[in-house]
């Protein structure tokens, strides 16, 4: 498990020291609800996808199952490759309101989570066609979106493997939140069941089906104030914003057809398969959003407080895959490493022990 930590922490600052996520959301929410949900979803999808296949990667790196009680405890970390049409989005083909526009119209072209760092500026205005807040939107920030693992697998009864996937709620700091992760998989040997114990010396290979799924859950506490000198649209306002944080779930599943030859000490396998993923991503708790402004006070911001104000549910991951590598066994200890493609490319490569 230290191991782990460590490996995961890595990832995961690679991941968010970069990600000034106070200061994204800060910025985001001000164009309102509707129109923030549509901007963090554009910004945000090619980390749904990247996390979506980076942890349906990693299961299996051979088709052979272990013996009653072997097992096999290992760590890995995978890393998805997003393609260039992902790195960045068109504002005008998003569905933005007409209170949110560019505030050069030349530029409508921004970087997602993946791409490059020339953020476009964003204007707001309110209904009377005011300008009432202007924010630069957020930079990219990763070539690649990290995924680490790690899985301890037991071998049943049937040529069958059980997997377990856990780590608890590790928080990385006040600016980048907790994660945890939990999942759990099988793997059965079909040729057993059609040749039974002389399949090694008909047949010269193993062939697996498998099936895993694994949930990553994500919490950060955020604290969005009114603008400077904004005051209550009216009395009906909520001014407590001490409820504020983001709130994430990631489900992904997978399932795959695998064929290897151990050969001495190494094993090649391949692999094809099936995945998905669902996001559920919220920002939850009373947000100020200044909505006008008020005339007769010198020409004061107005606020609106809006109570979850972003939501976004979707199917990240729906597509077919195929993946090449190997397992290396020298004496307890192991190798592993593979490449998969898919919607999104990826690599993935780690070290274990086991009996």
């Amino acid at each position: 498990m230290k191991i782990f930590k460590t490996t995961f922490v890595a990832c995961m600052l690679l991941l968010c020291t970069k990600i000034q996520a106070q200061d994204y959301i800060s910025a985001l929410v001000k164009s309102g609800p509707a129109d923030a949900t549509k901007l963090a979803n554009a910004y945000l999808e090619p980390l749904f996808k990247g996390f979506g296949n980076g942890i349906n990667s990693g299961w299996n790196n051979t088709a052979k199952t272990k013996s009653l009680l072997g097992f096999d405890l290992h760590v890995s970390a995978s890393a998805v490759f997003v393609p260039s049409a992902d790195k960045s989005f068109d504002l005008t083909q998003i569905g933005l309101s007409n209170n949110v526009r560019p505030t050069d119209a030349s530029r409508t072209i921004a970087p997602t989570i993946a791409g490059a760092d020339n953020a476009p500026q964003i204007s707001v205005y309110d209904n009377n066609n005011r300008n009432i807040g202007t924010f630069r939107l957020p930079s990219g920030v990763l070539p690649a979106i990290p995924a680490p693992q790690v899985q301890l697998t037991a071998g049943l009864v049937y040529h069958t493997d059980a997997t377990l996937r856990y780590m608890p709620a590790i928080n990385f700091g006040s600016n980048v939140g907790s994660v945890s992760m939990i999942g759990f998989g099988l793997k059965h040997n079909i040729l057993q069941d059609f040749v039974g114990k002389t399949a090694d010396k008909i047949i010269p290979l193993d062939l697996a089906i498998s099936a895993g799924f694994t949930q990553l859950k994500y919490h950060l506490d955020v604290s969005v104030q009114p603008d400077q000198s904004a005051q209550p649209k009216d009395n009906q306002q909520s001014t407590d914003f001490s409820n504020q944080r983001i709130s994430g779930k990631l489900n992904a599943f997978n399932a795959e057809l695998i064929v290897s030859k151990k050969i001495l000490f190494f094993t090649p396998f391949a692999s094809v398969g099936y995945l998905t993923s669902n996001t559920n991503l919220g920002l939850l708790g009373n947000f100020p959003i200044t909505t006008g402004i008020n005339n007769i006070v010198q020409q004061q911001p107005t606020y609106t407080t809006f109570t979850n104000p972003v939501s976004i549910k979707e199917r990240s991951v729906n597509n077919v895959k195929a993946s090449l590598g190997f397992q290396m066994n020298l004496a307890f200890f192991r190798l592993y490493a593979s490449y998969t493609a898919s919607q999104y490319q990826s690599v993935n490569a780690g070290v274990g022990f086991g009996l």
